[in-house]
């Protein structure tokens, strides 16, 4: 393999840049280069970084085949009407969301790690707001609401009414979401899991069964646990 196999290299110059400099990731190949350098001593750059480049597109290259493998293209929240579009490259920041575009670009130093701090950091967001919303519609007041990680549970209601959600319900469709902040903020009225708690349940979500039964069966993705192996 040889420079002439590879994507055309991008030059660009940059006014406040004092030297040269390379980036490679897994789509392009870009040289930024000060104002005053020449074409000659950009190309000589490029001829002496030859074999770091080929290299390092070498490396990148088997990191994402082996990243697309694994790893999920798109992410469905439960929120979104559109998944997010996921993009595994080399980067500086852990992860960076556009909401707008809805674009996620994760780096790809620990994809796993950061994939799922994007879900915590969106969960943290969303779910409280979520919450807040089915309080309204049902009557049912809380105290605060936490969000946290927890492995066995999805939810939990204290004495005083304060509700902890765990962040990666977000994964779920909005039916199954609204079904855990139901039977959460139910727990205001009725602490245990009495007929008199189930009917309250049914009162705001009438496929509560259903909609138990899917949460039951809920496996989260691989690399949610990964950390955890």
């Amino acid at each position: 393999m040889t420079l002439s196999d590879l994507p055309e290299i991008q030059i660009k110059k940059n006014i406040r840049s004092k030297r040269l400099r390379l980036r490679v990731d897994v789509s392009s190949i870009c040289v930024t280069a000060p104002w005053f350098c020449t074409k000659k001593q950009i190309q000589n750059f490029i001829q002496e970084s030859e074999s770091w480049i080929l290299k390092t597109w070498q490396e990148q290259q088997g990191r994402i085949q082996h990243i697309d493998r694994i790893l999920p293209s798109s992410l469905q929240l439960f929120n979104l009407n559109q998944p997010i579009q996921i993009q595994y490259l080399t980067q500086r920041n852990n992860y960076k969301y556009d909401s707008a575009s809805q674009v996620l670009l994760i780096s790809d130093r620990q994809p796993e790690a950061y994939l799922k701090a994007f879900v915590i950091a969106y969960a943290k967001e969303q779910l409280p707001v979520y919450l807040k919303q089915v309080s309204r519609e049902t009557g049912l007041s809380f105290n605060i609401c936490n969000i946290r990680q927890p492995k066995t549970r999805w939810g939990s209601c204290s004495a005083k009414h304060d509700i902890m959600l765990n962040s990666s319900i977000l994964l779920s469709p909005e039916n199954i979401v609204r079904y855990l902040c139901v039977h959460e903020l139910a727990h205001t009225r009725h602490f245990d899991h009495s007929p008199l708690f189930w009917a309250e349940v049914a009162k705001h979500d009438p496929a509560y069964s259903n909609h138990r039964k899917i949460l039951k069966n809920t496996v989260m993705p691989w690399w949610w646990n990964s950390q955890d192996e």
